[in-house]
Formats: C-alpha cells, sequence, structure tokens
C-alpha cells in the first residue's frame, strides 16, 4: 500500500491503517460499512469497543492522507452513516486502472492488437509486487489480491499473445520462458512457448517443452495436460499450416483475426 500525489509518494507503516486504507480503496467512492471494516482489520478477534477501535484507525488514516491532500481540500475519508467512504474517483487506485486496462487491451486484441500491446504494457508497469501483500488477513483483501493475480496471469497471456500475433516470435520467447519458470502449471504460457518456439523453427524444443509440462503436471497434480495443450502438441507434431495464422493463437478462445485473401 502506498499513496501518491504528483511525484511524491510514501509508504504506510502501521498495519491496521493499510488495511483500511486497502479495503476503502477496493471500494474507492462507495460506503464500507463499520461491521465490514472491523471484521476485515481484525479477522473476528473479539474486541471491547470495536467502534472506538476503528474511530482511532480512522484518524490515523486520515493523517496519512491529509498529509498529501492540498490545503484547499477536505480529507478524502468521510465519515457516513455506519460507515465511512473513501472520497476518490476510481481510477485513482491503481489496482482499478490496472483492471480496467486489462479488460481494455484483451477486447482490443483481435482486432488492433498494437493497440492492445500498449494498453496491457502500462498495466502491467503499475504492479510493484504480489498484489496487496501488505494489506493483512482479512477476507475482503485477501479475496481481491486472488482476484487481481488471476488478471495479471491472464493480461500477460494477452500480451504474449498481441505480440505474437505482430510477429515478434523470437523476441517473445525469453519472456516466456521466464512465465513458465515462475508459473510452471499454467498451461496457457505453456501452449504460447510452444508455439513461439515453433514459429522460430525450434519445432523439437517445442515438443520437448510438452513433455516436461506433462510430467510436471502428472508429478505434482496428478492430472494430464488439457485439451488445449495437447492439441497444440497434436498440431506441432504434424507442422500444421494453420499455426502461421493469427487464428492459432485463441484456440477457441476469441474470434480469430480477419485476414484478406
Amino acid at each position: 500500500m502506498r499513496v501518491s500525489v504528483a511525484e511524491r509518494s510514501s509508504d504506510i507503516r502501521a498495519s491496521k491503517v493499510r488495511s483500511m486504507l486497502a479495503t476503502l480503496a477496493l471500494r474507492a467512492g462507495r460506503a464500507v460499512s463499520h461491521m465490514e471494516l472491523v471484521d476485515e482489520l481484525w479477522c473476528g478477534s473479539a474486541l471491547g469497543n470495536p467502534r472506538n477501535a476503528l474511530q482511532a484507525q480512522a484518524t490515523r488514516v486520515r493523517k496519512v492522507l491529509e498529509a498529501h491532500t492540498p490545503m484547499h481540500r477536505t480529507t478524502v475519508l468521510r465519515a457516513v452513516p455506519n460507515g465511512y467512504l473513501l472520497d476518490v474517483p476510481a481510477e485513482c487506485v491503481d489496482a482499478n486502472r490496472f483492471l480496467d486496462l486489462a479488460s481494455r487491451g484483451g477486447a482490443a486484441l483481435t482486432t488492433d492488437p498494437e493497440r492492445a500491446a500498449r494498453m496491457l504494457e502500462s498495466g502491467l508497469r503499475l504492479w510493484r509486487g504480489p498484489a496487496l501483500f501488505d494489506a493483512g488477513e482479512g477476507l475482503r483483501c485477501a479475496s481481491a489480491a486472488t482476484l487481481f493475480e488471476e488478471r495479471r496471469l491472464t493480461a500477460w497471456e494477452d500480451l504474449v499473445s498481441a505480440r505474437l500475433v505482430l510477429g515478434h516470435n523470437a523476441q517473445v520467447i525469453a519472456e516466456l520462458q521466464q512465465l513458465v519458470a515462475q508459473h510452471p502449471l499454467h498451461e496457457r504460457f505453456c501452449e504460447l512457448l510452444m508455439l513461439a518456439l515453433y514459429r522460430s523453427g525450434r519445432q523439437s524444443e517445442a515438443l520437448e517443452r510438452f513433455r516436461l509440462t506433462r510430467k510436471r503436471l502428472d508429478e505434482q497434480l496428478g492430472i494430464q495436460p488439457g485439451a488445449g495443450l495437447q492439441r497444440r502438441h497434436a498440431e506441432i507434431l504434424a507442422q500444421d499450416p494453420a499455426l502461421a495464422q493469427p487464428g492459432a493463437l485463441w484456440n477457441g478462445r476469441r474470434e480469430p483475426l480477419a485476414t484478406s485473401a
């Protein structure tokens, strides 16, 4: 968690302040009830006077925010009936900006891959580490962190796909190898790496990648590769000419790019 205004940025040291600010930021512009905030900050622990404890944390949050707020503006943390509200536009929260860029980038992938790549790159540049890793152990922040991490993987899939559509096959191999190393059970990264290797004239390496992934899936999860990965393996074995076409990337996920005769 970090608060930034213009070029000034600072971390937040107090853990409960981070948790409260994170919970409010996830619903920027909307009220969060006292009960929800207490549950998030204290995770079901018994409190003698939860309302007073929450007010104390709200005061600390205000001090953090007011240090970054222009003098002419009232505090962005507002008390509302039965709760609090972080009075900032949703796009002021990096997490929301990322979700918006990832969504628009993914939607543009099949029609304008260059624009899609720019938006996806912009969204992924907002990341500085694991989502909400210092926001406490509350259920709401933990659930949001899981969502953001899943969307980050999808954004990487889409960004690599855009680059492959643009013909950057050899350039994305190193990037995909790193993603596969970080997420060895993520089949889509393996599938994209196999395609990039094959298109770069490295068929044997593509097949070996499938073998290693199948072995890891069997040893760690006791399962076989999914239909998409198995289909990619069969296409590479057969040297299917369709692998050179943009439509090979979607694998049934999206409509392929229109191509002229």
